[in-house]
């Protein structure tokens, strides 16, 4: 079985990327790809630069790597309630390419914040979004006040219930 995941930021210490990549060290016997949005950096989606460039290599290669795998899982950073400028540029031109984005695939929706919500404007965002993308939702999770529930320097969620809630998940996937 193969898995892409990759968190919906672009931050370099994202708490996102901590809790997909946690997520995915629970899920036995995949051949796992983390994928990092900093290595999709494209110019910023306009019908006018889709005539001019078509579509770009890294898009491209985006939708590649989510067309080779089995199954996804995404976790979504939240900002100002929605999602991240530079996930939504990539999604714009991934949706350029194909309008089925998520091709069918069995899903698995994280989210978490420093803050009580856990993203979860975000999270219910793609959730009422990713089915109109092809998205097969399997699971969703969203973690509230990620630095009491998630001990960074071990890189392991602390919180018994959310562990267990994760576990749920990944199985649903």
């Amino acid at each position: 079985m193969k898995i892409f995941a990759f968190a919906a930021s672009s931050s370099r210490q994202s708490i996102n990327k901590k809790l997909v990549t946690y997520a995915c060290s629970l899920v036995p016997n995949a051949d796992i790809e983390i994928a990092d949005l900093n290595d999709y950096e494209l110019p910023l989606f306009s019908v006018d630069r889709e005539e001019e460039l078509g579509h770009p290599a890294l898009a491209q290669a985006f939708f590649n790597k989510i067309t080779a795998a089995d199954k996804l899982i995404i976790s979504f950073a939240e900002h100002n309630g929605s999602y991240t400028a530079a996930y939504k540029n990539l999604f714009d031109w991934l949706s350029r390419i194909d309008n089925k984005v998520f091709q069918n695939k069995p899903t698995l929706l994280l989210s978490t914040s420093p803050g009580p919500g856990g993203a979860a404007s975000v999270m219910q965002s793609a959730l009422h979004s990713a089915p109109f993308f092809a998205a097969d939702v399997k699971a969703h999770l969203s973690v509230p006040r990620f630095f009491d529930n998630f001990d960074v320097a071990n890189n392991t969620i602390n919180n018994q219930a959310i562990h267990e809630d994760l576990l749920t998940a990944i199985k649903q996937l």
